[in-house]
């Protein structure tokens, strides 16, 4: 049965870490395979871009069973060779660019049944403030434990941004890391051989002396390693025994947020973060690693500081009782940029059919409200659709045609299915007394 074989591997392992009782797990590479390695292949996307091989999932799939006897008998001679990536350049919202790494499809398959085999042992050791790319745990999840945090009085915020993280990590730190729980010789030399396969831009091959490149599947894996040693165990084992108050922890792959109770405690931990991270040849964003003031506004004082987190921005506001409780809604620089895609789009696409083109931004919208549909943000999506519905109407008046006026173009999409906003995911608000709030300011 589907997924049978996965269930029963992360069993196995369960059992063999009991019975290690702590000690590195020293030969479970024999559990990689041919199944293993099947299942893999089925769970890889389809309609993925190919590596520097230029080969599909498809094609690969042609010959499956003789393709991946040969990639075992490759790996467990330990002669497989890891291709370099492919490097493509992502656009990001502020107009600059992330790199991306396409592996190709055969090395996506051994990094996806690698990670099957390995995640479980780190699963029991990553802490519960841990969201990004673990089993079970989403992004809204983290949202809602930081809006949690914050709602319960953790009102002093660190806010942390690495500069090129995935690019920065140390090999040989990593490589220390990984192998100090898995001794396995033939799992360490694959995580050598990914490090080290470099990347291939513009057919010219660079060779990675640093970091992880981002799209491969062990990627998050790797780097989700790394921060668990250098903030989740610090902050977990060394920082929370030295705090006067409490704090909470939320990072999702290398965007975190820390909220303290007492100004103290963020202070002090603001003041070592830098140096704590220098150690491990990484760095801070001195513009975007900042402390924050995060408590609602005293009578007088103006607005309350915000910040962003995953996409959401965090801000105070009443409620009908006239309570202040923490709220989110979409970033403002994320709602922009998503309208900007929005408008290439439709100027792209604006000769197609009206059906054909309300069905796909349909889809857009939706998408949409899936993400940001959450507690308080109902506003923001309102305000999405409609710039949406605006956008579109504008490029549909460039066709040529005699232009729509708003009473017209509201019959046409009515005449189609169209968007139902709803709030998809909640969030708990707890309204904050003012008499727990501290008087003194945080600077």
């Amino acid at each position: 049965m589907k997924g049978q074989i996965v269930i029963r591997l992360k069993h196995w392992i369960t059992q063999l870490i009991e019975h290690q009782g702590g000690r590195p797990l020293s030969s479970i590479h024999h559990k990689m395979d041919l199944q293993l390695l099947l299942e893999a292949h089925r769970l890889l996307g389809a309609k993925k871009a190919p590596g520097i091989d230029g080969v599909s999932k498809e094609q690969y799939g042609r010959e499956l069973q003789a393709n991946l006897e040969d990639l075992l008998k490759r790996v467990k001679s330990q002669t497989y060779r890891a291709p370099a990536v492919r490097r493509v350049e992502i656009p990001k919202p502020d107009g600059k660019t992330r790199p991306l790494g396409v592996p190709t499809h055969e090395d996506k398959v051994l990094q996806k049944a690698f990670v099957q085999l390995v995640e479980p042992i780190f699963e029991r050791e990553f802490h519960d403030g841990s969201y990004g790319y673990r089993p079970g745990k989403t992004q809204h999840d983290a949202v809602s434990a930081l809006h949690g945090a914050l709602s319960r009085g953790n009102h002093y915020v660190v806010e942390l941004d690495i500069k090129g993280y995935f690019d920065s990590i140390p090999h040989d730190e990593l490589r220390q890391m990984f192998s100090d729980r898995i001794t396995d010789g033939v799992l360490n030399r694959l995580i050598t051989g990914w490090l080290k396969a470099g990347v291939m831009k513009e057919g010219n091959w660079q060779e990675s002396e640093s970091g992880t490149p981002q799209g491969g599947v062990v990627s998050p894996l790797l780097a989700n390693l790394y921060l668990h040693e250098v903030l989740d165990k610090w902050v977990e084992e060394q920082v929370k025994p030295k705090l006067k108050g409490g704090v909470k922890l939320v990072r999702y792959a290398d965007d975190a947020v820390l909220s303290f109770s007492q100004a103290e405690d963020a202070q002090r931990f603001y003041a070592v973060l830098g140096k704590r991270f220098e150690k491990y040849g990484l760095k801070l964003h001195p513009e975007k690693t900042r402390l924050i003031d995060f408590r609602p506004p005293a009578k007088g004082e103006g607005k309350a500081q915000t910040f962003s987190f995953l996409g959401f921005t965090y801000y105070w506001s009443k409620n009908r009782k006239g309570q202040w409780i923490v709220k989110v809604k979409t970033e403002a620089k994320r709602m922009r940029s998503k309208l900007k895609e929005v408008g290439q789009w439709c100027r792209k696409n604006r000769h197609k059919p009206h059906a054909w083109q309300q069905a796909q931004l349909r889809s857009k919208v939706e998408g949409h409200s899936q993400y940001y549909g959450v507690s308080h943000n109902y506003e923001a999506l309102k305000r999405y659709e409609s710039a949406v519905q605006w956008v579109w109407r504008k490029w549909m008046n460039r066709r040529g045609s005699r232009p729509i006026n708003w009473e017209q173009w509201r019959q046409k999409v009515r005449s189609y299915p169209w968007v139902k906003l709803r709030i998809k995911h909640s969030l708990w608000s707890v309204p904050i007394k003012k008499e727990s709030m501290p008087e003194l300011p945080l600077w």
